[in-house]
């Protein structure tokens, strides 16, 4: 079976990992804060706290912003599950806001029209997480222009996105948003193997992320709150502050991470050659058409999703790549669909946005060191599968 995405690893990622292990810190050493510094400084962002995958770096995010119960927090109906768990791990409400079915993200007019409502319902959301889908950031500065109006804090779920570029910044250095989540699983263009970070420019919300993600501890004296109590207490001295839990990266993990950064934008050129060649061979529309792109996005491509014009043509495809050993893929179902929301849910709105792009939309494989003769198979076996509709 070939993957929709997969892992790469080098010799030099190997070494990295092999060095922690032959050190005194498995965890909670050295290795960890110099993967934050790498992602920090590629990012141009001033904060970053390292966790053991992205739906912790999620939850945290919440957490830091105060989320809890009676609030609302506002996600996009198309991502993977976790961008709205996260809200409702803090009690909040979920409310998912449309999507343009041309990119699978957020669009700015439903978000705006979606505002307006609330406004006049008094029931404006605390957070709007936003999913910048397959890698391109959804229109950053139009969604921070209406957030701003009603003071909702933004958190970007940049999972697909470490690499990609919005107006020419690197995704990840907050400039219209107060948190960016990045994922480090295996299928995202770098890996950590297991891993997530949550990066901002605001350092009260790093702390408290930080505190959130160690069981709620404060070791440093700065961020200690019985500071009469810890007065001359020795160097084992610390504090729990609030309700946290263990969502630390290890230094294993951290290892990996830096190492593969280095070959970041080296990947993302790579899937971007890819996707350019897919690009060509779809150029015709006959058989299905990739994603919208914005001028200002220059998307990381986690993810090379098409879309086909009806959803009993997009199924006989799956079917038809996957016979032949093709991973191909859904991302995602929308997620107000899931059984989960369907229950708790009170809103019953329909969203033509999500519905017409998870009825046509699938995800055809990409991955570094995939062969353009692959990616002509793919294509190959569509034609086929087309042939007579």
């Amino acid at each position: 079976m070939i993957p929709y995405s997969r892992q790469t690893v080098t010799q030099d990622d190997i070494d990295e990992v092999v060095r922690v292990l032959r050190s005194d810190f498995l965890t909670q050493g050295p290795a960890v804060p110099k993967f934050e510094k790498s992602v920090r400084d590629y990012c141009s962002v001033d904060f970053a706290v390292a966790t053991c995958n992205a739906t912790a770096a999620l939850h945290c995010a919440c957490l830091a912003l105060g989320v809890s119960a009676g609030d609302e927090v506002w996600v996009s109906a198309i991502s993977f599950v976790a961008s709205a768990n996260c809200a409702r791990y803090c009690g909040a409400k979920v409310h998912f806001v449309d999507v343009n079915p041309g990119t699978g993200n957020i669009s700015a007019e439903t978000l705006e029209y979606d505002l307006k409502q609330a406004a006049k319902e008094a029931r404006i959301p605390k957070v709007l997480i936003v999913v910048h889908l397959a890698g391109q950031s959804c229109d950053m500065q139009a969604i921070s222009l209406l957030c701003r109006q009603y003071d909702v804090a933004i958190v970007e779920d940049a999972c697909h996105a470490l690499g990609g570029r919005y107006q020419g910044l690197a995704i990840g250095g907050c400039q219209f948003s107060d948190i960016t989540i990045f994922s480090f699983h295996p299928v995202k263009p770098i890996t950590s193997g297991e891993g997530g970070m949550l990066v901002t420019n605001n350092e009260k919300l790093a702390e408290r992320a930080r505190l959130f993600a160690c069981h709620g501890i404060a070791k440093e004296p700065h961020l200690w709150q019985d500071a009469i109590e810890a007065e001359g207490q020795p160097g084992w001295y610390y504090e729990q502050q609030v309700l946290g839990f263990n969502y630390r990266l290890s230094d294993i993990h951290a290892a990996l991470g830096t190492s593969q950064l280095t070959r970041l934008d080296k990947q993302v050129r790579y899937r971007r050659v890819l996707a350019e060649y897919y690009d060509r061979l779809f150029a015709s529309g006959r058989l299905c058409m990739p994603l919208d792109r914005h001028q200002e996005c220059a998307s990381a491509f986690h993810l090379y999703i098409v879309r086909f014009k009806s959803a009993s043509v997009r199924n006989r495809i799956y079917d038809a790549l996957r016979q032949a050993g093709y991973g191909v893929n859904l991302h995602y179902r929308p997620i107000p669909e899931q059984p989960y929301y369907q229950r708790i849910s009170t809103e019953k709105r329909l969203l033509p946005g999500a519905k017409q792009y998870a009825e046509t939309a699938l995800s055809l494989p990409l991955f570094q060191g995939m062969e353009r003769q692959q990616l002509d198979q793919v294509v190959q076996i569509i034609e086929q599968a087309m042939a007579g509709l």
